[in-house]
């Protein structure tokens, strides 16, 4: 399906081109490999096509500090299976130690720091390189003073504040496997990812800050630590009441954030080097329609993949100023935090996107003179929707780049971030990945912007289309999938020994191949339309239709504040595609209404995409980071029990699920 970009939204100019790390990273291979490319699609095609020399140049390029040297960079014990795959065996390294060892070269002042912070709460602070090493110093001579070390799992439960960066790099530090979740879960949803990791040490704030409201979450801490039987240690950090004390009875040994910040520690902050493949943390998948999988990361593909995504694909350059909105649940928190990896100073913000109000992010960044700003696509689409203008009431005079993910961000969305935020600005799509904690196809910073298309496949990820034969397509919509490991993806699912769960995830539907589970099109210009979640897929008569297609053109009416499409099949009845979609305040859906939106996906996409129905409903339910819950409704209508369609502890607004049950079929 074509899709509608005509002229570039946004070219780099020759300076921004000639001062970026992608051209400084491919001068190198010059100089240093005698490799030259023509352009970004020649260097794509070596990076998939000679995997052990282009990740070696990254190791290189970067200079990865390895306590070991290794033997060699990839081992592939059996080419037709991607689970097994070796690399940099025999190095040992440590994550965090690669971004301590921007402390030397930063300026200490205000001007670099480390991180900055704000919230609802409490107003723009930072924090400075030797003040953040400070910090992880006592927390990690604590924990170490406790028993902690190698392989030993920490798990915290905090908001995006300065608290849980220093608590993971003290983690990271002891070679301690890392897992978070956001104080807005249920204590049933932490149990759920927490409980099979057997953690020592639990870090848990007492509440968290939303829409100006203080939550309090002691009784939920409380109830987490009664059921979790190894926990030995727990770290109280008051954050909504600094004067807060965790008074429950616990088998836990309970102590105060500000009495482990004033442990002695070392003159210097010691690091613990591990083998490559060591866990570096454990996200989890979305939990939507059945228990969180425990993903398991390594320490040395976590680090190379972050180097090259942050310095190459994103152009973050050492001092700049880096924002994702993002809770700890979330894998861009930990995708953000890799940042510090290439000298940036991470930005923090803590609260409700739109509290006070919409514009409330965007006075952040100017403030906190940010760089880099990201958000989820659904935040962009609701400053849209609200009529915001953030080019006239802000001087984003150090915004460079504007960052999007999760949903696709429709072609309306780009046109009102170069039209109402900031003509000049490079606006760069990730379609970010649990999967390797990172994105598969995202930013360029030699290339163009078009409407609602991602710039490029990213380097090192052999990413194709595949149609119905399992054939690569181009300029058609097929199923993503990634024809050659990469050191980022998962090493194994926590507590699955032989890989069965792992496998089924990623390869049964294509053995031998990646199967991320998007869909997607891949355009002439080598760029990248994804048209949602294959589960979400719609499939009318033999034609495969994104549902993103359908939502760029019902979401243009002025009536509609959001929409929803699902297809499901009815034995001995056919199929059947119903479209719910949230009027605007004022306006209900009337037939007249109905005909517009029908004739309006006939003439601009195909009568493949006029829904059988159109219902109008009180609002789209959303998981918590921002995707719309199509397979789950889709369940419903079909039959199925809520609490077996998904988890509701996983979504944003849960109630939304109940509208749903009227329409079963």
């Amino acid at each position: 399906m074509p899709h509608p970009t005509l002229s570039p939204l946004y070219t780099p100019d020759r300076r921004t081109t000639g001062q970026s790390l992608m051209k400084r990273y491919m001068d190198w291979l010059f100089i240093k490999k005698g490799l030259y490319f023509r352009d970004y699609d020649d260097l794509w095609d070596w990076s998939v096509t000679d995997l052990e020399d282009f990740w070696e140049s990254i190791w290189q390029f970067f200079d990865v500090q390895s306590h070991t040297p290794y033997r060699e960079v990839v081992f592939r014990p059996n080419r037709e299976d991607m689970i097994g795959t070796e690399w940099f065996a025999g190095a040992t390294l440590n994550y965090a130690e690669h971004i301590f060892r921007h402390k030397s070269t930063q300026a200490r002042g205000e001007r670099t720091p480390a991180l900055v912070f704000a919230s609802e709460r409490q107003p723009l602070m930072t924090v400075s390189w030797e003040s953040l090493e400070q910090q992880v110093s006592a927390v990690a001579t604590y924990l170490r003073k406790q028993g902690v070390g190698v392989g030993d799992r920490v798990v915290a439960i905090l908001p995006n504040i300065p608290e849980a960066i220093v608590a993971f790099l003290a983690t990271n530090s002891l070679g301690a496997v890392w897992s978070s979740c956001s104080p807005d879960f249920s204590a049933a949803s932490v149990l759920d990812r927490f409980r099979e990791l057997s953690p020592n040490v639990l870090l848990a704030a007492d509440g968290y800050s939303h829409n100006g409201q203080g939550i309090d979450k002691s009784d939920t801490i409380h109830e987490i630590c009664r059921r979790l039987p190894t926990l030995k240690h727990l770290i109280w950090v008051p954050y909504l009441n600094k004067d807060s004390e965790f008074v429950y009875r616990t088998s836990a040994k309970v102590i105060r954030w500000d009495e482990v910040l004033a442990t002695d520690t070392p003159d210097e902050l010691q690091f613990e080097p591990v083998p490559f493949h060591h866990p570096i943390w454990i996200l989890y998948s979305s939990g939507t329609t059945a228990k969180p999988k425990a993903i398991t990361h390594s320490v040395g593909g976590c680090l190379l993949e972050h180097l090259k995504a942050h310095a190459l694909h994103q152009d973050v350059h050492m001092g700049d100023r880096y924002f994702w909105h993002a809770n700890t649940s979330w894998m861009m928190w930990n995708f953000a935090l890799g940042s510090m990896l290439v000298g940036a100073t991470l930005v923090l913000y803590d609260g409700a996107a739109g509290y006070p109000d919409q514009n409330v992010l965007w006075r952040f960044a100017e403030d906190a003179r940010i760089n880099h700003f990201g958000n989820g696509a659904a935040y962009y689409i609701a400053c849209m929707q609200a009529g915001l203008k953030p080019l006239d009431t802000t001087k984003l005079t150090h915004l460079r780049t504007i960052s999007t993910t999760e949903s696709a961000l429709s072609p309306e969305g780009y046109r009102w971030i170069y039209e109402s935020v900031k003509p000049t600005v490079w606006l760069t799509a990730l379609n970010a990945a649990t999967d390797i904690c990172s994105s598969f196809v995202g930013s360029n910073s030699l290339l163009p912007v078009y409407e609602g298309e991602i710039q490029c496949r990213w380097l090192g990820c052999k990413v194709e289309a595949f149609d119905e034969q399992a054939k690569p397509v181009r300029g058609k919509l097929g199923e993503m999938v990634v024809l050659e490991p990469t050191p980022s993806m998962p090493i194994y699912f926590w507590n699955d020994p032989s890989n069965t769960e792992y496998r089924k995830s990623y390869f049964e539907e294509y053995p031998g191949v990646w199967w991320p589970g998007d869909y997607i099109q891949l355009t002439e210009r080598n760029g990248v339309i994804i048209h949602g979640r294959s589960g979400a897929t719609l499939d009318r008569d033999g034609v495969r239709i994104g549902t993103t297609e359908i939502y760029s053109v019902v979401e243009r009416f002025a009536e509609i504040a959001d929409s929803l499409v699902v297809g499901l099949e009815q034995p001995g009845r056919g199929y059947f595609m119903p479209l719910f979609v949230v009027m605007r305040a004022g306006f209900t859906l009337t037939n007249d209404l109905t005909i517009r939106i029908k004739q309006a996906l006939l003439t601009q996409l195909s009568p493949y995409h006029v829904p059988d129905a159109i219902y109008s409903i009180l609002e789209v339910p959303y998981t918590s980071s921002g995707k719309k819950l199509e397979t789950s409704v889709r369940k419903i209508l079909a039959g199925m029990d809520i609490s077996l369609a998904t988890s509701k502890d996983t979504l944003r607004n849960p109630a939304s699920l109940t509208q749903f049950t009227e329409f079963k079929k």
